[in-house]
């Protein structure tokens, strides 16, 4: 299924990328995992992912809504569809799902909520592999 697609995690949580990166693997995609965003930044810019999946806080409360516009602000990478995968819902309360696709606050295709089922995470990356 995922032959030749490249997904980078960036997510500050080890269990939880090592997780994803199984369940992707798994289906045949090829993962890239970074812990941080500057990290992150730079290897999106370097290996170009056709898929970015983001947690929202990492070392700040919004590291991930960061990254997010910075992908979506760089001419090479901005077409790149991201999935963001938060516990913000639960240690806030706030439900971001409403603004997701809002092109200057929040530029992101879809949200998942933590924890995230193995199947949900496959069918949500699939959908947006395909409206590429």
């Amino acid at each position: 299924m995922g032959q030749g697609i490249t997904i980078l995690i960036v997510d500050d949580d080890p269990d939880i990328t090592e997780a994803m990166k199984v369940v992707l693997d798994n289906r045949g995609f090829k993962v890239e995992v970074s812990h941080n965003i500057v990290d992150g930044k730079a290897k999106a810019s370097a290996i170009k992912p056709d898929l970015m999946i983001l947690d929202v806080m990492m070392e700040s409360n919004e590291d991930g809504f960061n990254l997010a516009r910075d992908i979506k602000g760089d001419p090479e990478l901005k077409a790149t569809p991201i999935l963001m995968v938060t516990g913000v819902k639960e240690q806030t309360g706030i439900d971001f799902k409403s603004e997701a696709g809002d092109k200057t606050w929040l530029p992101v295709d879809e949200f998942l909520d933590k924890p995230v089922k193995p199947d949900v995470l496959l069918q949500k990356v699939d959908a947006l592999l395909h409206r590429k």
